[in-house]
């Protein structure tokens, strides 16, 4: 007697945290969510091997790392965005100390 197909609790749960991820990945702390779906998806994907059919949500599992990925490039892009922010800003500054003109 087979069992029936049961959806996976960590396949939501893999796509709620890529989802916040994504959302959250341009202010650098989606970080954190997107790497929890990382390796949450990956026990969910083994998981779902391992009962050879029997456990759904495969699509969200997909889902849920192509946010999670997306959110960590954002995060990225807003890191390297700053960085060159912030070294144009200290390009812009004077380089040493400012003296009145005549001053020996």
């Amino acid at each position: 007697m087979d069992p029936d197909p049961a959806p996976a609790t960590k396949a939501r749960a893999v796509f709620a945290l890529g989802l916040v991820g994504f959302l959250t990945g341009v202010f650098v702390g989606g970080l954190i969510p997107a790497t929890i779906a990382l390796l949450m998806a990956r026990q969910a994907a083994r998981d779902a091997y391992a009962a050879g059919g029997y456990l759904t949500g495969s699509a969200w599992i997909r889902r849920g790392r192509r946010l999670a990925w997306a959110g960590i490039v954002l995060a990225i892009t807003a890191l390297v965005v700053a960085t060159i922010a912030g070294l144009l800003h200290l390009a812009s500054a004077p380089a040493g100390p400012d003296f009145a003109p005549g001053t020996d």
